[in-house]
C-alpha cells in the first residue's frame, strides 16, 4: 500500500509539471505580445523596427537634400540682388524685391536643369520645379528677409561690410531651420521635391 501511495505521489507530481507546460504553451500562443517580450530580452530586434529606422533616416536625408538646394539658391541670388540694389543705392523695398526674385530664379534653374538633361521637356520642367521649390523657397525668403530687417544696418551695407554677409549667413540659417521641416513634410507625403527624385528614379 505504501508502495502504491508514493507512485501514485510521484504520478500526480509528473501529471502536474506536464500541466504546468501545457499551460505555459497556451499562454504563449494566445498571447503574441509574450513572444515579442521574450525576443526583446533575449537581444533579439523587430524588423518592424528597424524598418522604420531606415524610412525615417530616408525621409531625413531627402528633406535635408531638399533644403540644401533651395538654401543655394536662395544664397546667390540674394547677393546677387542686394549686391546690385546696394550699388545703385536702392531703397529697401525694391531691394528686397529683386533678392527675392532673383532667389526663386536660381532656385527654379538648380531644379531645371538637370531636369532637362533627364530629357524632360522645358514646360513640364518648369512645372516641377515650381511644384518642388515654391514653398520651400518662399519660407526661406520671408525667414531670411524678416531677420535682416530686424539687423540695424544691415540693408544699407556693402558687399565689402562685415555686416551685410553675417547677417546674410545668420538668416539664412535661421530659413533653413524652418524650411527643413516643411520639406519633410512635403516629401513625406510625395510632393515637394519627392516628385523629382521620383522622376530620377525611372
Amino acid at each position: 500500500a505504501d508502495e502504491e501511495g508514493r507512485q501514485g505521489r510521484r504520478g500526480g507530481r509528473i501529471a502536474c509539471r506536464a500541466d504546468r507546460c501545457a499551460l505555459r504553451r497556451a499562454a504563449h500562443v494566445r498571447d503574441p505580445a509574450l513572444g515579442r517580450e521574450r525576443g526583446a530580452a533575449s537581444g533579439r530586434r523587430d524588423p518592424r523596427h528597424d524598418h522604420g529606422h531606415a524610412e525615417s533616416g530616408s525621409l531625413n536625408r531627402g528633406a535635408f537634400s531638399a533644403t540644401t538646394h533651395c538654401l543655394t539658391g536662395c544664397a546667390i541670388g540674394e547677393v546677387l540682388g542686394l549686391a546690385i540694389a546696394t550699388a545703385l543705392g536702392w531703397a529697401n523695398a525694391p531691394s528686397i524685391a529683386l533678392a527675392v526674385a532673383l532667389a526663386f530664379v536660381f532656385g527654379y534653374a538648380l531644379t531645371v536643369t538637370p531636369v532637362l538633361r533627364a530629357g524632360v521637356p522645358l514646360r513640364r520642367a518648369l512645372g516641377l520645379a515650381f511644384a518642388s521649390d515654391t514653398a520651400s523657397i518662399a519660407v526661406m525668403e520671408i525667414v531670411d528677409n524678416g531677420f535682416i530687417l530686424l539687423v540695424p544696418g544691415a540693408m544699407e551695407a556693402g558687399l565689402g561690410d562685415a555686416l551685410f554677409w553675417w547677417s546674410l549667413a545668420v538668416g539664412l540659417a535661421i530659413a533653413f531651420v524652418f524650411a527643413f521641416p516643411l520639406n519633410r513634410w512635403l516629401i513625406a507625403r510625395g510632393r515637394g521635391h519627392a516628385v523629382v527624385h521620383e522622376l530620377h528614379a525611372h
